[in-house]
Formats: C-alpha cells, sequence, structure tokens
C-alpha cells in the first residue's frame, strides 16, 4: 500500500465529520494489522467544528477507510534516490507523486543508450534496489497495475544523471492518472465502499 491515497474517517459521529481526510501511504508494518498513523493536524481535520481538542484527547480512534486515486496536478512522478544508496555499488530509489490508483510491480533501470535492462528488486515498501547498478545516465521502465490489468510505462529521456546522488530527486517526465475499474459501479456513491480497520 506504499504511495497509495485512501480517505479515511472516524465512525464516532458525536465527534467526527463525514468527509474524513484523504492521506498518502509512506510506510508499512510486517503485521497485518489495519492502522493509520496520521499527524496531528490530519487528526484533527477528522472532527466536526469546535471537537478536535476532544477528538485529539482519545488518541486512539475507529475508522473507516477506502482507497482513492491520487492527485498530484500537474506534477510528474519522481526518482528520489534513497539514503541508503552507495554510489557507484548500490541504488535503491523511491517513486514519488505516482498518481491516478495504481501501484508499481515490476522496476527496470538501463543506461541510456542501451537496450540492457536490469530488473531490480522491491526492498521494502516502496525502496527498489539493484546491486551493481549499470553505469552512465539511467532510464527507467515500469509496469504499473490499475485493477487486473497492467502496462509498461517508461522514462523516455535519462532521469538520474552518471553522476547520480544519494537523496536526490529526479524527474521522470511521466503523468499517471490511471484508476482502478470497480466491480460495484454504485459502491463510490454510498457506504458500502468504506472498510472498518479491525
Amino acid at each position: 500500500g506504499c504511495s497509495a491515497c485512501y480517505q479515511i474517517r472516524c465512525t464516532d459521529p458525536k465527534l467526527c465529520n463525514k468527509s474524513g481526510a484523504t492521506i498518502v501511504v509512506a510506510d508499512f508494518t510486517q503485521n497485518n494489522q489495519t492502522d493509520f498513523v496520521v499527524s496531528r493536524s490530519t487528526f484533527s481535520s477528522l472532527a466536526i467544528a469546535n471537537k478536535g481538542p476532544r477528538l485529539l484527547k482519545s488518541g486512539i480512534i475507529d475508522i473507516e477507510y477506502k482507497r482513492v486515486p491520487c492527485e498530484y496536478k500537474g506534477q510528474n512522478m519522481v526518482v528520489k534516490v534513497d539514503q541508503s544508496s552507495q554510489y557507484p555499488y548500490y541504488l535503491a530509489v523511491q517513486f514519488l507523486y505516482q498518481g491516478g490508483q495504481t501501484e508499481i510491480v515490476n522496476v527496470d533501470v538501463a543506461q541510456v543508450g542501451t537496450s540492457e535492462w536490469h530488473y531490480m528488486t522491491r526492498n521494502h515498501g516502496a525502496v527498489w534496489d539493484i546491486e551493481k547498478p549499470p553505469g552512465g545516465a539511467l532510464q527507467f521502465r515500469f509496469v504499473v497495475t490499475s485493477g487486473y490489468d497492467g502496462k509498461w510505462l517508461w522514462a523516455k529521456k535519462s532521469v538520474l544523471p552518471s553522476d547520480w546522488k544519494s537523496g536526490g530527486v529526479y524527474d521522470t517526465g511521466i503523468q499517471i492518472s490511471d484508476v482502478a475499474r470497480d466491480i460495484c459501479n454504485a459502491c463510490d456513491d454510498n457506504d458500502s465502499a468504506w472498510a472498518e480497520s479491525p
């Protein structure tokens, strides 16, 4: 679920509004629990007017959630070189501003100007890595899914320069807006689309 967007709302009608808040999942745990840890301001935004302090005081609340498309108007997806990267021996990357309602399920990297693609492995969460990455300027291609369908996308230009740096952020030139098709067309129009956290 990393980089996925969710709309969350709390289930106490005496304290909480019906619209909730939209969040981006930034990390995950190794267990099967469904917990959303959010900032203080996001937590407060779940409340009815003037009930924010009371909601904050409760600390942990029951919520409902549903997956929604991520929207980054006018923003291309970018590659962030993870801090664990060690130029030129080890490359780990994250993809930020991944729009739509998609999952990246495959990432390949190649030196610009070659057709020799190298498979990257999902290390953890949204981090993909490769030991002994190709030299020179690098380009990426991805398989993204929305629902059951997958498609290849690729950055046709150089994304990482030949002297990429740990912590660097580089534009892919790609915008993703695909949305998963739901079997239940009316799901978004009623409360049946919401799942409750345990």
